[in-house]
């Protein structure tokens, strides 16, 4: 199983890392690519054409500003595809978040919150995990443990009063 991730820029990968360490905590390779929809339409075209036959079976694509990449590699695909809009412009990200979730009829692009590299490498873990019963199991404890440490911080704000 595999995950390929493709940013926009290498500027981008301060924030794409945290989906690379969700991913990996989860045993699942990586492919992280720089690719860019106006910089280099072809390779980011190519990889996403070849994408499937390499082993990769969600693709997250990372980019800001007009943020282009994840339709770009959705058109080409049939992978899922999960836009990460990056924090890059004088917009905070909005029109990174915009340009993703826009998308035309018959190319869906799932998307996360501007910045939300982990929820990303958690989406596709999760879209992942419904072929695989070793994953899922993996991603049930992931979840109990997160409402473990939810139910924990709960207690001792009761204890407190």
């Amino acid at each position: 199983m595999k995950v390929g991730i493709v940013m926009g820029s290498d500027s981008d990968f301060p924030v794409v890392k945290d989906a690379i360490d969700v991913l990996r905590k989860f045993n699942i390779e990586v492919e992280a690519r720089v690719l860019s929809a106006h910089r280099t339409p072809y390779d980011a075209i190519e990889y996403a054409k070849t994408a499937y036959d390499r082993g990769i079976r969600d693709i997250i694509g990372a980019a800001g500003k007009a943020a282009h990449l994840p339709g770009v590699l959705a058109g080409v695909s049939t992978l899922p595809v999960i836009g990460l809009p990056i924090k890059s412009s004088t917009m905070d990200g909005m029109d990174s978040l915009l340009s993703i979730v826009q998308m035309p009829s018959g190319v869906p692009v799932a998307s996360v919150a501007i910045n939300g590299a982990k929820n990303a490498g958690l989406l596709a873990v999760q879209m992942l995990s419904t072929g695989n019963e070793d994953l899922h199991r993996q991603f049930v404890a992931y979840k109990e443990e997160m409402a473990a440490a939810v139910r924990a911080k709960d207690q001792k704000i009761q204890d407190m009063y």
